[in-house]
């Protein structure tokens, strides 16, 4: 169905691989009655980044993340319609501040989330890395109420040895430490430009990864 409906990639992770989800944000504590995550995935287009100008990959951020908001709904609605709660997570928010840590996290991590369901490894740059399209990819979760067959998850480090790449280009820093450091990263990666709109200023990390385009 989820592929059907325009996904490029999809996977399923059972509720029980979430145990290390942090208090607040395991699947549980948005519906309580999960039994399974669905996690899918729209390729990124590759030519934003051959771009001069940091508008068009903003213009596909936007774009897919509304697209992709609206593709889980109509698949939450379609399996409604067959006897299954499902509800959306949000593909790029609305965030929630958790006070433990002093980060914005989504209601759950759909990085995490897409490990735990086989579709990629996180790599140093904090990026997930899938096998298809490397890290351009835009994701979205979807908690269900059915216990479906779980895929299996890719197991060891993404990341060549002893590539520094992405702690070395980032120009605030944010990288490369045990978890990156988020406002860091945000407060030079988002924002206005010369009075302008909103737009991203900053996707150095993921362009410069050996595995932007393929994690094999």
């Amino acid at each position: 169905m989820i592929l059907v409906s325009g996904a490029d990639l999809c996977g399923i992770a059972s509720v029980d691989r979430f145990d290390a989800a942090p208090e607040g944000f395991h699947p549980k504590d948005v519906l309580p009655s999960c039994q399974s995550v669905v996690v899918f995935a729209k390729k990124f287009l590759k030519g934003t980044l051959q771009s001069e100008s940091t508008i068009p990959y903003t213009i596909v951020r936007n774009i897919l993340s509304d697209k992709m908001d609206k593709m889980a709904v109509q698949i939450c609605m379609d399996l409604e319609d067959k006897g299954i709660i499902a509800i959306p997570t949000g593909t790029n928010g609305p965030t929630v501040f958790d006070n433990t840590t002093g980060r914005f996290r989504n209601i759950v991590s759909a990085k995490h989330c897409a490990v735990q369901a086989g579709l990629g490894r996180i790599g140093r740059n904090t990026l997930l890395i899938t096998p298809k399209y490397g890290n351009m990819v835009w994701l979205s979760v979807i908690l269900v109420d059915v216990l479906l067959e779980a895929d299996e998850v890719l197991e060891g480090n993404p990341c060549l040895e002893g590539c520094n790449l992405c702690v070395e280009i980032c120009p605030s820093d944010a990288v490369g430490k045990p978890e990156m450091e988020q406002m860091k990263c945000w407060e030079y990666a988002f924002g206005e430009v010369d009075g302008g709109n909103f737009r991203i200023k900053c996707f150095k990390c993921r362009e410069v990864c050996p595995y932007c385009f393929s994690g094999e």
